[in-house]
């Protein structure tokens, strides 16, 4: 068996959803709509931690524009595979939005409880507009609907990791997002 065939024992659980390339691919597609919809502003990116930070980096270099990066930590997961519903701010902004076009960049939207609290929240923060870009949406999950300005891909009802995603804190360096299927 070639080498490239071969699987580490840690990744045994994971099956490909989404190759490298087509992220990428998309990522960039990503950057030229917001670079479009964003032209002659300097927008202001948020970072959702800790899911967020491979789309994150991936997509403030395919935009070209001039523009600033924060992160907010927020958790609903902890260890688990199903949002708790119950939203935590782990990490909170280091600097003002108040009159700043915003850009929240988040990996995946399940529920949408996670999203609508986090909008919420920022809102009382009198920013100028806040647009949402999600590399996932999982429908099937909604319980509350919120805006997807730009969506990366909307994927089946199934539990995702890799890309930046995770399960209990592993898989986030895998550098493609495949389905986990393995213990809970």
């Amino acid at each position: 068996m070639p080498m490239s065939e071969i699987v580490p024992s840690w990744r045994e659980h994971v099956r490909v959803l989404y190759d490298a390339d087509t992220i990428a691919e998309r990522v960039a597609t990503l950057g030229r709509e917001i670079t479009r919809d964003f032209a002659g502003g300097e927008p202001c990116f948020i970072g959702i931690l800790k899911g967020s930070f491979v789309f994150f980096a991936d997509l403030v270099r395919a935009v070209d524009l001039p523009l600033s990066c924060d992160f907010i930590g927020i958790s609903s997961y902890g260890n688990d595979t199903e949002s708790s519903g119950v939203v935590q701010i782990t990490r909170d902004l280091g600097a003002s939005i108040e009159g700043k076009d915003v850009l929240v960049v988040e990996d995946i939207i399940d529920t949408g409880l996670t999203m609508r609290y986090l909008l919420d929240n920022l809102a009382t923060r009198r920013p100028n507009r806040i647009k949402v870009c999600t590399l996932l949406h999982k429908p099937a999950n909604t319980r509350t609907q919120v805006p997807i300005d730009y969506l990366g891909f909307e994927i089946p009802n199934a539990f995702v990791v890799g890309y930046g995603l995770d399960y209990a804190s592993r898989y986030r360096n895998l550098p493609f997002i495949g389905v986990y299927h393995g213990p809970t």
